[in-house]
């Protein structure tokens, strides 16, 4: 038995000596790593004031451009991408974006992406994703803003994930066959979500992308979504969940909260994609707890929640009709106080692209939203407005 066991190390041992040749042989003899570095990006410009009939509507998480008496137009994205496989098993990317106000100052750079996926395996089906990225909750919320056909992210599962990222350590693993997959579908032109493997399971530190963690603990992320093939259609069937501990970022001082202002911070939610040949569907539903004022109580409290949207589209050469309705029921963890909501809203658009380089989307939104912090209590808005947004993409 010892001999066997001898024997089965040493071939395990001289194969993977092999591998290790091959790999640094091939590394040899392919381009310099700064010959595989790419670059890219895109450009938002909106307006949002046309046929606007309530300007006390807005949505500080989709678009601070949104809502008041003054509107004009507004860079809601400027970014640029640098990535490349400058390693067989090594990956980076990193990416800024120019379009952020701070302090009354606009078209500020902000970090959006700096991560690096360290391969585990030969072909990458099994891979390590270290520093800030998108967290891998909610398929909408994976989605590039330059992809998405609505001009927002729904409120219910964005507000898990304000940015959509954190900064943390993620392991995907997704089969070769589906990582090709997932290629031809961006490629196609069906707005995919981009690679972020069947499988997901991370840590990361639960307090939004470019803030630092204020309580020593991890949140903790699962994902699994699989695109199958089904005739001539895919589908793409998820599930999410995570939780945590968050720490308030913004509190009125008159509020009485607890002193490390720490709350449980938990979600779930189910995805479904009928990807657009030429008619699609996509839909999300999210429930959980967390951080939300009551205004009864005049407490920040952890309450349950729940939202969530469906998207319909059809592809018609250069043009994509949509539209989509959605529901959101709880607090925003990232705004004042917990903000607590109640969200329905029916959008209605168009996209329309004559080149790759270039698309043009108009959007009618109907918009009824309850948004109540101790500042600002029983605020009830609704209205409609059309919005419109350039987009080049490089």
């Amino acid at each position: 038995m010892f001999k066997n066991i001898l024997i089965a190390s040493l071939f395990l041992l001289i194969s993977s000596l092999v591998v290790q040749a091959q790999e640094k042989q091939e590394e040899k003899s392919s381009p310099g790593w700064f010959e595989k570095i790419h670059l890219g990006g895109y450009m938002q410009v909106r307006y949002n004031g046309l046929f606007q009939t309530n300007p006390e509507l807005e949505c500080e998480q989709c678009d601070e451009a949104w809502g008041g008496e003054e509107n004009s137009l507004s860079l809601r994205r400027l970014r640029f991408k640098i990535y490349g496989q400058i390693h067989p098993r090594v990956f980076f990317y990193f990416q800024p974006d120019f379009s952020k106000s701070v302090t009354g100052s606009q078209n500020v750079g902000r970090l959006k992406d700096a991560y690096v996926d360290l391969g585990l395996d030969r072909n990458n089906e099994f891979r390590l994703r270290i520093g800030q990225s998108k967290v891998p909750f909610g398929y909408e919320n994976l989605q590039s803003s330059s992809q998405r056909l609505p001009l927002d992210r729904d409120d219910a599962l964005n507000s898990a994930v304000k940015d959509e990222r954190d900064l943390g350590i993620f392991f995907y693993w997704a089969s070769k066959e589906k990582r090709n997959m997932m290629k031809e579908l961006k490629k196609d032109g069906m707005k995919h979500s981009g690679d972020f493997g069947v499988f997901a399971f991370g840590i990361y530190n639960g307090q939004t992308a470019n803030h630092s963690d204020k309580n020593g603990k991890f949140h903790v992320v699962t994902r699994f979504s699989l695109p199958i093939e089904v005739g001539n259609q895919v589908i793409e069937p998820g599930i999410q969940a995570y939780s945590g501990k968050f720490v308030l970022l913004k509190s009125s001082p008159e509020l009485n909260i607890r002193e490390e202002k720490e709350y449980t911070d938990r979600r779930a939610a189910a995805s479904f994609v009928l990807y657009p040949k030429p008619f699609g569907i996509q839909a999300e539903y999210m429930v959980g707890k967390g951080p939300e004022f009551n205004k009864e109580t005049q407490k920040i409290e952890v309450q349950n929640l729940q939202g969530g949207y469906v998207t319909f589209s059809y592809i018609k050469g250069e043009f994509i009709p949509f539209t989509r309705l959605q529901y959101y029921d709880g607090g925003k963890k990232h705004e004042l106080d917990a903000r607590s909501y109640t969200v329905k809203e029916l959008e209605l658009g168009l996209e329309w692209q004559p080149h790759k380089a270039f698309e043009l989307v108009a959007m009618y939104t109907f918009s009824n939203r309850r948004f109540e912090d101790f500042q600002l209590q029983n605020n009830h808005q609704s209205g409609s407005l059309l919005r419109i947004q350039a987009q080049l993409n490089f």
